[in-house]
């Protein structure tokens, strides 16, 4: 018997500074994904938001075929240069940053009624604000580090001796709504203080500041709905060669960091991360899947860091690693992944969507 396959568009690219990062991981998605119960239909977002119909998952995006969408939400379809027509049974964003993992690319398939595989609108808007996600976890009572906020119109208010009262030196500045530690600096002097904004503000309008956290970069993945599950946490050692974890040290120089699954650590203080991870991830709004990044300070404290909706598939990527330490294989966590997005989907359409009153129009 037959059995026919869904038809899974991994989407991948997009308009952010992340662009490289999400190709390393969408490469992987194809390369693993069960071709037994999968066809994947590979869609690229170049940097300038063209979307393309491409033969696998390449950097050369704009060979492709560029693609229309009809907006037609009870029977949406993707149309290539030559007037071909297709469907998607589910989406798979594997789009990292912004424009793809911040809620809009979420928005767009949800508003065209196509299953995706991740967090939604809500989730994904709130995790991607550094900002946002830290003042949600801290009004639940999640540890974060103490911080404080910028807009880009309250440049010549920042003042590096108050800030350094409040956090302490040294500190760190960050672009709000940016991963991969683009747009991030550790800050030890004035000098670096006036160089760091000025770097942070090139990528967003708003910018965090806070206070930095000696210890160990703990990560823990989490997957499912309800209730969500978490990994063991695992460790990243970072190089004495670097004074955070910078983008080369995650993507660029293989000899920048040790990743140990599972972590060193007493059962007492892997309970807590694991359960501080999942209750982050719950007022975070997050779905089906999401990478907690954690600090461990020398003091035994556990902050939460922030939340990647869309972590790293690539192969130096914690997420995946987490969950084989924990049986689970690569494909079948792209499949697990896949069902639970599906199942999510089913069961939002249990809602109306129309009211009937007796509004005349």
């Amino acid at each position: 018997m037959c059995m026919t396959k869904l038809k899974v568009g991994i989407l991948y690219g997009g308009r952010s500074v992340e662009h490289g990062v999400s190709i390393n991981s969408a490469r992987n998605i194809e390369s693993y994904i069960d071709k037994h119960l999968y066809e994947t239909l590979c869609i690229g977002i170049s940097t300038k938001g063209v979307w393309y119909l491409t033969p696998s998952v390449s950097k050369e995006i704009e060979k492709g075929s560029k693609l229309k969408l009809h907006l037609d939400a009870e029977n949406p379809r993707f149309e290539d240069e030559k007037g071909n027509l297709f469907s998607l049974d589910v989406a798979f964003p594997v789009l990292h940053g912004t424009d793809g993992e911040d809620g809009s690319i979420q928005g767009l398939l949800k508003a065209m009624s196509i299953p995706m595989v991740g967090t939604g609108v809500l989730g994904s808007s709130v995790s991607m604000s550094k900002l946002v996600a830290k003042q949600l976890m801290q009004q639940a009572g999640i540890p974060v580090t103490d911080f404080l906020f910028f807009r880009h119109d309250q440049r010549d208010a920042i003042h590096f001796d108050e800030v350094k009262k409040k956090l302490g030196l040294p500190f760190m500045v960050k672009a709000a709504n940016l991963g991969s530690s683009v747009g991030v600096s550790k800050v030890k002097s004035k000098e670096d203080f006036d160089l760091a904004l000025q770097d942070s503000f090139k990528y967003d309008d708003c910018v965090l500041l806070e206070e930095y956290v000696k210890g160990r970069e703990i990560e823990c993945a989490i997957l499912g709905n309800q209730p969500p599950e978490a990994s063991l946490p695992g460790e990243i050692i970072i190089s004495s060669n670097y004074e955070f974890y910078t983008f080369d040290a995650k993507y660029v120089d293989g000899e920048a960091v040790k990743i140990e699954v599972p972590a060193q650590l007493d059962n007492a203080i892997s309970d807590t991360i694991r359960s501080v991870s999942i209750k982050a991830y719950q007022q975070l709004q997050c779905e089906d899947f999401s990478r907690v990044d954690l600090f461990l300070s020398e003091s035994g404290k556990v902050y939460v860091n922030e939340i990647n909706t869309i972590p790293g598939f690539t192969n130096s990527s914690m997420y995946p690693m987490m969950w084989k330490e924990r049986g689970v294989s690569f494909t079948e966590l792209i499949s697990r992944l896949i069902t639970l997005g599906l199942e999510r989907y089913k069961n939002s359409q249990r809602t109306e969507k129309e009211f009937q009153s007796s509004l005349k129009f």
